[in-house]
């Protein structure tokens, strides 16, 4: 018997990608076609992540050409080569009008050898640019709980918001952070065979604290893995939440919408 094909879902907000570095090869190399297949998967707006200075001016050049898309700015923990951005040169950059977060930044203890006091002077330059703009702050954490949150705290103040994107950790740092102002976001590791974890975890959660993404090109979900990720499959995630959460993923879909809206309100001027 054959599986009755899953209802179309509108309004989809892939809230983490980096159009920048997608493999098109599935499209010939055509960059049109992928955002065509993510408009017919129901995607209709996307955020694209800057992940150091090197690369504003492909992210910003994306955001300027698509009406759809949105950008941020910011220096990942993984990338101390790109060297760092200070304060003023994060503010300076938020004022594009297409720039509505900064980040992603944060903190990431997995490798050994990391440059943890790197990766603390970074975090601090952003959450500060985050508390002079009042722009949201998109958050990479791993295996480093208790650093991130408390940086957020001495640092930002209670006058900083954001996300915690990709979220792996407990629902303790999830509630956590959600006290101080954060949603969580899901990806597609919440499909993974392995992740029972993290399934309780968004379980537990309220979904208006909730976002989804794909943080394309990288892990993809089921039943794409081993694919280059790419935004048309945050459809998969919207409906592995909705079958979480006992709802439907076009009521996962609006939530999840209505939500990053709300956060990234820039983009909603």
């Amino acid at each position: 018997m054959t599986a009755s094909p899953r209802p179309a879902v509108t309004g989809l907000v892939d809230s983490h990608c980096h159009l920048d570095r997608l493999d098109l090869s599935a499209y010939d190399g055509n960059f049109d076609a992928m955002m065509q297949a993510a408009a017919a998967a129901g995607v209709s707006q996307m955020l694209c992540i800057g992940v150091g200075l090197e690369n504003v001016t492909p992210v910003l050049a994306l955001a300027e050409a698509w009406p759809q898309v949105y950008a941020t700015v910011g220096v990942h923990p993984l990338y101390p080569e790109s060297g760092g951005a200070t304060v003023e040169e994060l503010v300076a950059l938020a004022a594009h009008p297409k720039v509505v977060g900064l980040g992603e930044t944060g903190l990431d203890y997995f490798k050994d050898g990391a440059d943890v006091a790197w990766q603390h002077q970074s975090f601090i330059a952003h959450i500060e640019a985050a508390r002079q703009t009042g722009l949201p702050l998109v958050i990479h954490t791993r295996n480093a709980r208790e650093d991130t949150l408390a940086l957020l705290r001495e640092h930002g103040g209670g006058e900083v918001r954001g996300v915690l994107h990709c979220f792996t950790e407990d629902l303790a740092m999830a509630e956590a952070a959600i006290e101080m102002g954060f949603l969580i976001s899901i990806s597609g590791i919440v499909t993974f065979r392995t992740a029972e974890p993290l399934r309780d975890v968004v379980r537990a959660l309220p979904l208006e604290k909730l976002l989804i993404e794909t943080d394309a090109p990288w892990l993809a979900p089921v039943p794409h893995r081993g694919k280059p990720n790419e935004p048309r499959f945050v459809a998969e995630v919207a409906a592995c939440v909705a079958e979480l959460k006992g709802t439907s993923a076009q009521a996962v879909a609006a939530a999840t919408r209505e939500n990053f809206f709300r956060l990234f309100d820039k983009a909603a001027a």
